[in-house]
């Protein structure tokens, strides 16, 4: 409650400001109402990955990859493309400090939650970095975003249960297989879960092959069910 009074303060004495142009931000976001409308918008998308669908296709459809091999996650949602100038907001937040970025990506993905009637977790679990990578980068973008998106939703984060054990070779690069091959056994539930009904966050979806690996610890762990919730996804 304290943090979000503080929020509230600090937007009323300092108005937001969007970080793209420059003019007033909109809904106490740091986006002006123009900059946001041209985000790539994630419309259009398979419920089980958010791979974009083609026009026409009937809402709510599940892809054909998702039918043939479902992944272990129940839903996947993901407002926006991986597309500029989302590439550079992802980046900023991830690479270069930005944590006002990963706060507005975090609040942008609430709004959606929201518009979109999501399930409400009990349990927001940010995918976690390596503890080399931790050292280097300073902080955890996806942990960043949980935070942002815990204060506007009032699900608790829990950035501790699930650990990275294992360093993995970026997967940029990668095709769909070596991804996969690349991310196993690289993740590990460090305690008894408590919650039955969690979601993973993670700031960009490209195969979901990283997700897929956190949820399938999870599930052994004891989860009922596990959502995936990520800012962006490559088309």
């Amino acid at each position: 409650m304290f943090r979000l009074l503080l929020d509230r303060a600090i937007s009323r004495l300092l108005p937001p400001t969007c970080v793209l142009c420059g003019a007033t931000g909109t809904a106490g976001l740091d986006l002006c109402a123009g900059c946001l409308a041209d985000l790539p918008h994630n419309r259009q998308a398979c419920p089980r990955c958010a791979l974009p669908m083609p026009p026409g296709q009937e809402a709510g459809s599940v892809c054909g990859p998702c039918q043939r091999h479902p992944p272990p996650y129940a839903t996947c949602h993901v407002p926006f493309l991986y597309l500029d100038p989302m590439t550079a907001l992802v980046r900023g937040a991830k690479f270069h400090g930005r944590l006002n970025l990963t706060r507005l990506l975090g609040l942008c993905l609430a709004r959606h939650l929201h518009e979109r009637g999501a399930d409400r977790p009990e349990l927001i679990i940010p995918v976690p970095l390596h503890p080399r990578r931790m050292r280097e980068r300073g902080y955890n973008q996806a942990l960043e975003m949980a935070l942002a998106l815990s204060r506007e939703l009032a699900i608790p984060v829990d950035p501790s249960i699930c650990a990275r054990v294992r360093a993995i070779t970026p997967q940029e690069g990668l095709d769909r297989e070596e991804r996969r091959r690349n991310v196993r056994g690289a993740f590990a539930i460090g305690r008894p879960l408590a919650a039955h009904r969690v979601a993973i966050l993670d700031d960009v979806v490209t195969t979901g092959s990283t997700a897929a690996e956190v949820a399938r610890v999870l599930h052994q762990a004891g989860a009922e069910r596990v959502d995936l919730w990520a800012v962006a996804r490559t088309p």
